[in-house]
């Protein structure tokens, strides 16, 4: 069953407890929220007790305004304090950002490991345009939902316009424009994309970064965050896309945060 805690402004933060054993919170990305790692936290939690949590604005967390980027960090603390103890965090793409803000602010993290996190190391790719947030917002409060959401894949993602176009008939695109309003408060987290390397060093937690290598500007991302931190091991499970399988990366994870 769903439980929902309430965030430092009140919010309501939703999530599924899953399983026994040390805590394990789930920082998901993607507009589907906690739905998109329903079967990670399923093969997770033959470990440990998976907390997976919506984000503030998805399905069914609350959005109390005003946002602003600390609001990320209580919505976390406050599933931390539900966990009851420090926990391991795992962040994947948007929210492996997230996962390494968070410790690096001192959140109680026993141990950390991230997928993909989206920095964009110079020369690897194309920049964001400059002004992708203020398009976000022009195109929100236009009611242009589906158009935010193809602005997010084609301009931050880098997938090609005729690839996003057929997304509009699949089926999980109605849960992806209910929630792309949050599209502008990651867009407000991802600042230009640039790699944090002076507060990626105050992150403490033992941290394990993998990328499947299938993408080189993910991959360099990868290595730059690993090298960044203080105390990191580098992984590779090779052939694997960005949208990873969850089987393939599972047992990475449970070996890493059993060590």
């Amino acid at each position: 069953m769903t439980e929902k805690v309430r965030s430092a402004d009140g919010t309501e933060i939703a999530f599924d407890r899953l399983g026994s054993g040390s805590p394990l919170i789930v920082v998901g990305a993607g507009l589907l929220g906690r739905k998109q790692e329903e079967q990670l936290a399923g093969l997770l939690a033959k470990e440990f007790t998976v907390f997976n949590y919506d984000r503030r604005g998805q399905n069914d967390s609350g959005d109390t305004a005003p946002f602003t980027l600390d609001r990320i960090y209580e919505d976390l603390a406050a599933v931390i304090a539900a966990a009851g103890e420090p926990v391991h965090l795992y962040g994947t793409s948007g929210g492996a950002m997230v996962a390494l803000e968070a410790a690096a602010r001192g959140l109680p993290i026993r141990r950390l490991a991230v997928w993909e996190p989206p920095f964009i190391i110079p020369g690897t790719r194309p920049p964001v345009p400059g002004d992708y947030r203020d398009q976000l917002v022009a195109l929100r409060d236009a009611g242009r939902r589906g158009d935010m959401i193809e602005l997010f894949m084609t301009a931050a993602v880098g997938m090609p316009a005729e690839f996003v176009a057929p997304m509009r008939d699949m089926p999980m695109w109605p849960g992806m424009e209910a929630n792309a309003h949050t599209l502008v408060y990651d867009a407000e987290l991802t600042g230009d994309f640039s790699l944090p390397a002076a507060r990626l060093a105050r992150v403490g937690a033992p941290a394990l970064v993998i990328d499947g290598g299938t993408v080189p500007w993910l991959t360099a991302s990868a290595d730059q965050v690993a090298g960044a931190l203080p105390d990191a091991r580098r992984h590779t499970l090779a052939g694997q896309p960005h949208n990873v399988a969850p089987d393939a990366i599972a047992p990475a994870l449970i070996d890493f945060f059993l060590a």
